[in-house]
């Protein structure tokens, strides 16, 4: 039978233990078990026990310094050594440390690890390329919340060639499964030279499940192949299919670095594709193009035109008045 009252741990004394006190699900990601999220899922399958007792309730709190955590029967503790790795999934492997149904996963390659890793985010089984592994629950939620808009680069192999209407409705944006999403940044890569597929290099931040198979879906198309090749400005590199390296400081902000440059670019591009096809204009800007009508139309009026004296300074052989450079008011 299920507990389902909170469950309220062993720890006795005054206040000032409280601090502590955490969540389950962030001591078991900080414990390097799995992100937050994944802890969610493990709590709620009844894998977790706290001093012996299964734990279902999502909110349950532990005492770090006097409760006892077993996940699936073995004891977890807290790492005081944070580690990030960057790995390159292969193609036909899960994105998780185990599969009741037999499938590989990317546990294999991390036997003989002396400490517990879990994945942040995700890549489907069909799809390959970079992947981040830590044991730091808080970098996990940093990358992965939506909030902090970490963007995603992939290589996009479809079957046909998408026509740039369709792939302005990309950039535009696309409903799917899970909300609206649309590509940051889209462009066909040049050389394929084939006229039954083409490939992509797309930019995302959302990085919902299957995302861009289900964009692509959206406007017609299967995806045939799907490579991960940079978060942030971190890239791959010329890491072979399942090796791994670890990461240093440097690196490690380069996750959430942005290439300004061209993300103005492709802003830049958004908004000509939005005059094109007749994108809505603001309430002020509205107000503005009225505001210069009128002008233009006062002005061009016989009764409004002031009539103009010539005077020494700008008229005349002899004069040498100053005029203004045309250019320079273009600058």
């Amino acid at each position: 039978m299920r507990n389902t009252k909170p469950f309220k741990s062993n720890k006795t004394g005054t206040s000032s233990d409280s601090v502590t006190e955490i969540r389950l699900n962030k001591y078991l990601a900080e414990c390097g078990v799995a992100s937050r999220r994944g802890a969610d899922d493990l709590i709620a399958s009844g894998a977790v026990q706290i001093n012996g007792k299964k734990v279902y309730e999502l909110g349950a709190r532990v005492d770090v310094k006097n409760d006892r955590v077993m996940v699936d029967g073995k004891p977890v503790r807290m790492e005081t050594r944070k580690v990030y790795m960057l790995f390159n999934k292969p193609k036909g492997v899960m994105t998780t440390m185990e599969d009741p149904e037999g499938r590989p996963c990317i546990a294999e390659y991390f036997q003989r690890f002396e400490m517990r890793v879990f994945p942040v985010g995700r890549l489907d089984y069909d799809s390959e390329g970079l992947l981040l592994m830590t044991n730091d629950g808080d970098f996990a939620q940093r990358v992965t919340h939506p909030k902090h808009e970490v963007l995603k680069t992939y290589l996009v192999k479809v079957s046909g060639q998408p026509t740039e209407e369709q792939i302005r409705k990309l950039r535009m944006g696309v409903t799917i499964v899970g909300g609206r999403v649309a590509a940051r940044e889209i462009e066909k890569l040049r050389g394929t030279n084939s006229d039954k597929y083409d490939w992509y290099k797309i930019v995302i931040g959302e990085g919902k499940n299957r995302q861009i198979r289900q964009m692509f879906e959206k406007i017609g198309f299967d995806v045939m192949k799907l490579q991960r090749i940079a978060i942030g400005k971190l890239k791959m590199g010329g890491l072979a299919r399942g090796e791994w390296v670890l990461l240093g400081p440097e690196e490690i902000e380069k996750i959430f670095q942005r290439d300004t440059e061209r993300l103005l670019g492709g802003s830049r591009a958004l908004k000509r594709e939005s005059g094109k096809h007749g994108g809505r204009k603001s309430l002020k800007a509205k107000a503005r193009d009225e505001s210069s009508r009128r002008k233009g139309q006062s002005s061009s009026h016989p009764s409004s035109r002031k009539p103009t004296r010539k005077t020494g300074a700008s008229s005349g052989a002899g004069g040498k008045g100053k005029r203004t450079s045309t250019a320079s008011t273009r600058r």
